[in-house]
């Protein structure tokens, strides 16, 4: 049974007639006439009686009818509230990315996303590190965002921020004036590290060469920790500079470039290259893309994390 056959069926009801539905249904009496057999069969009752030139409707039929009507009605919203759902996008995005990401890039990305779109609701999954690719990968999540590389081939990756991960100290602090940071200038102080992910492994390498004279204090996986204790003289860390401007502006904390190049982060959008992408979340992609104001570029792949 499929709904071709209803709507053949119910034109026949219609018309109270066999050849005139056959002209509406553009096809012939003979293949109308089978479709109504094969339903006759797959139902294991008569639809129809054959009152010499006239027909009429079985009691089966009269039933038959009404469902008929109902399932092709049900088509017929199931049709239109998916051409609404086109005008008019509705139900909810799930972004998966970590806490820093979330208060200090998305804001302007989740507000003008919502007074583009006010009727989808946006989700937010806190996750770290390879967590976040791994939500998109389970599809778990309609978009990551993480820190490049990202490794995943399945993966659309487009670049959409930028950030330098530089050295924070309080204002007092003797290395506050100079202009550029070299590892060699850490070693005399106490150290707050953050505690895992990519932004680690770049400073684990940027300090490999006064690995053995570091006095790491701390290990951290909050942001907002980090800066505080900066601030309070426990010692000194890292973060990329969007996420200490704030304090930077208030003047309770300087940052400083990290030498001999700077030590920059890229944050990319990912999606599943499989995943059907309604207007809604194809809405998402622009709104980050313009927000954060780096054009749609595909990026070559190489290692995960955030």
């Amino acid at each position: 049974m499929d709904l071709d056959q209803l709507h053949t069926f119910l034109e026949i009801v219609r018309l109270k007639s066999f050849s005139k539905a056959a002209l509406t249904c553009f096809r012939t009496q003979p293949a109308i006439s089978a479709q109504v057999r094969q339903l006759e069969q797959e139902l294991n009752a008569n639809l129809f009686e054959r009152l010499g030139t006239r027909i009429a409707l079985t009691p089966a039929g009269r039933i038959f009818a009404e469902y008929s009507e109902q399932i092709l009605d049900l088509r017929r919203r199931a049709q239109e509230s998916i051409q609404e759902l086109e005008r008019v996008p509705r139900g909810e995005i799930i972004i998966a990315a970590n806490e820093a990401t979330c208060i200090y890039v998305l804001p302007d990305v989740f507000s003008e996303y919502k007074k583009q779109f006010p009727n989808v609701q946006l989700h937010v999954d806190r996750s770290y590190g390879s967590r976040v690719l791994q939500a998109v990968q389970d599809n778990l999540a309609d978009f990551g965002i993480t820190q490049l590389p990202v490794d995943d081939k399945k993966c659309q990756i487009v670049k959409i921020h930028s950030d330098e991960i530089r050295l924070i100290v309080p204002k007092d602090h003797p290395l506050s004036g100079k202009r550029q940071i070299l590892a060699s200038d850490i070693a005399p102080f106490q150290l707050l590290l953050p505690k895992a992910g990519t932004t680690r492994a770049k400073l684990n390498s940027w300090l490999e060469p006064v690995e053995e004279q570091l006095q790491v204090s701390m290990e951290l996986d909050s942001t907002e920790m980090i800066k505080r204790f900066v601030m309070a003289g426990l010692g000194i860390s890292f973060l990329a500079a969007s996420h200490c401007r704030e304090e930077v502006e208030a003047g309770k904390l300087v940052t400083l470039s990290l030498g001999p190049e700077p030590m920059i982060r890229r944050l990319a959008l990912v999606y599943r290259k499989d995943k059907a992408l309604s207007r809604a979340a194809l809405g998402f992609i622009q709104v980050t893309l313009d927000q954060a104001g780096e054009n749609l570029r595909p990026l070559g792949l190489a290692g995960a994390g955030d």
